[in-house]
């Protein structure tokens, strides 16, 4: 029993620092020092490990419990970024966005444009736009559209602007920035598709031959390790959008990253993470696999303060599910 537990409190440590590891994403760069990154796309796994080794001490009865159970508060924030519950808000809401990557509307174009009407948004942004249908959403007009991303909007659009164009720079990125005039006042909208990784289902499905699935997991990191490169690249031209903004920001889209990444951590700076403010369960957006990811984000500044949160999984017009925000606008 004691090589046991030795063996556990080994393994408790490792899973510890690859935790610390991980929030070394804040300051590390890709460019710099990548495996940091890849550790995050772990992060539901080595914390869940975390947690299961630490009631193992707690049952043991063994006082390392507590000093893992203190170490563990370390990533409650990281936590609440995946799963999160938050109380319902008092206050009404004066702006309703939906965030949705829709496929390039391979589920039913039709469908998608019946399912955002029914939502009366005021703001509808899209990623994976594609295909030669142009929608048609109810009381919405059409702003700049691209191959990759779109935006719909009740109110009158002022200003649009490319941050980053796959035409010329990236094969399958994309950013815009949408100023819009609401009840008197600008908004800076920030729609985002950073570059995808991809993946196919039978690119990452092990199947158990040992050498076939070592071979697997080699090509995975040879396509992670260039993108993450790619992606800190991309988040320096959104960022400038973000930080030489005089309005207010909103920023959505899918982001190709999951949360306490280098990405969620340099895109969201300043900013308020919607899900973490007023969001209630799993912040699970990507359903094509059977591992939990979130790619898709709304962040806004700190004047905009969200009301609610909703991913809903009600809808599968696409392999992601829509993210429905809605914000009080403070005047």
């Amino acid at each position: 029993m004691k090589v046991l537990r030795l063996v556990f409190l080994i393994f408790h440590i490792g899973i510890f620092l690859l935790l610390l590891g991980m929030l070394m994403n804040a300051y590390v760069p890709p460019k710099i020092f990548p495996w940091f990154n890849l550790l995050s796309l772990g992060f539901p796994v080595l914390v869940i490990g975390y947690v299961l080794l630490t009631f193992f001490w707690i049952f043991s009865w063994k006082k390392r419990a507590f000093l893992f159970m203190f170490l563990g508060l370390i990533f409650i924030g990281p936590v609440k970024r995946w799963v999160n519950y938050s109380s319902d808000k008092k206050q009404s809401a004066d702006l309703k966005i939906v965030s949705f990557n829709i496929k390039a509307g391979g589920f039913g174009v039709e469908n998608i444009e019946k399912y955002i009407n029914s939502l009366n948004a005021d703001v509808v942004l899209l990623q994976e736009y594609g295909g030669d249908k142009k929608y048609e959403f109810t009381g919405l007009k059409s702003g700049q559209e691209t191959q990759l991303i779109s935006i719909y909007s009740k109110y009158k659009i002022i200003d649009q602007k490319q941050l980053i164009d796959s035409n010329y720079e990236y094969n399958n990125a994309y950013a815009n920035q949408t100023d819009i005039e609401i009840k008197g006042k600008i908004y800076r909208f920030i729609n985002v598709y950073l570059q995808p990784f991809k993946f196919e289902k039978s690119m990452v499905k092990l199947n158990g031959n040992s050498d076939a699935d070592e071979e697997k997991l080699k090509n995975i990191v040879k396509r992670l390790i260039p993108t993450f490169k790619m992606h800190q690249e991309q988040v320096e031209k959104v960022r400038k959008g973000i930080d030489n903004s005089p309005y207010p920001v909103i920023l959505v889209g899918d982001f190709n990253s999951v949360p306490n990444s280098y990405e969620y951590y340099h895109l969201s700076e300043g900013l308020k993470d919607a899900f973490v403010e007023v969001g209630k369960g799993s912040a699970t957006s990507f359903h094509d696999y059977k591992f939990p990811i979130r790619i898709d984000y709304v962040f806004s500044s700190k004047t905009i303060e969200p009301i609610s949160y909703k991913v809903d999984r009600s809808v599968k017009l696409s392999d992601h599910y829509p993210v429905i925000s809605t914000f009080k606008l403070n005047p």
